[in-house]
């Protein structure tokens, strides 16, 4: 797991409501090349309960769970995508948790500065970004043309926070209950760039049930480039 501290799940929140479009292609790319093999890199997931005020605590047994149901969801959609993912070989080391960390950052920036109030001119609304040339020790470790990042952070209202949003109701005031909010990119490794990118932002979803996290992977997977 690759924790996020509250405050930058709020950040999130911000960043993700920005306007961008739902899914991105870099110039010049469309879809996978004939055989391609994409490496299901490791997950970048947590899930957090919302207390009756709001705050919002770390739930590890259901991030285990997350992490499970969103990993075999994302293999099973292979066959039905067409894609030949495969997962990572090996142990999860500080390589391979950089990069994820670096993807979390890239991915933040690619929400808050390709288009939008905050938008880079020298982008020019393009998807131009890149994890850099550390993307290469992946395709060496691995032999996979391309590698599938995903972060998501998930979080439920708890039973007295469902209460509180009634009470509020009644009173004329709305009060937020949890949120699915995260982002998938398809990386290629031959040079870093970020090929294609899908955000992910909505007061539904469920990943601690299989059949419900493959609704979640389906989402992530929107108009993915097969």
């Amino acid at each position: 797991m690759f924790p996020c501290r509250r405050w930058l799940w709020v950040s999130f929140v911000v960043f993700l409501a920005l306007p961008v479009r739902a899914a991105s292609l870099a110039e010049g790319f469309a879809r996978l090349p004939a055989g391609a093999v994409v490496l299901l890199m490791p997950l970048d997931i947590e899930l957090f309960s919302v207390s009756a005020g709001g705050v919002l605590e770390p739930q590890a047994e259901w991030t285990e769970k997350a992490h499970a149901n969103l990993r075999q969801a994302f293999l099973t959609r292979s066959s039905v995508l067409k894609v030949n993912f495969m997962p990572l070989p090996g142990e999860v080391d500080e390589v391979v948790e950089s990069l994820n960390r670096l993807h979390g950052a890239v991915g933040q920036a690619i929400i808050l500065h390709q288009s939008g109030l905050f938008a880079l001119p020298t982008k020019e609304g393009k998807l131009d970004w890149s994890l850099g040339d550390e993307a290469a020790l992946m395709r060496e470790r691995s032999g996979a043309d391309y590698a599938l990042f995903a972060f998501v952070r998930d979080s439920y209202a708890s039973s007295e926070r469902v209460a509180m949003m009634v009470v509020g109701a009644l009173l004329g005031f709305g009060l937020s209950g949890g949120m699915q909010v995260g982002y998938a990119s398809l990386v290629d490794l031959s040079s870093g760039r970020v090929v294609w990118f899908n955000r992910l932002l909505r007061q539904s979803g469920d990943l601690r049930e299989f059949d419900k996290a493959r609704e979640s992977c389906d989402a992530l997977l929107e108009k993915f480039p097969e």
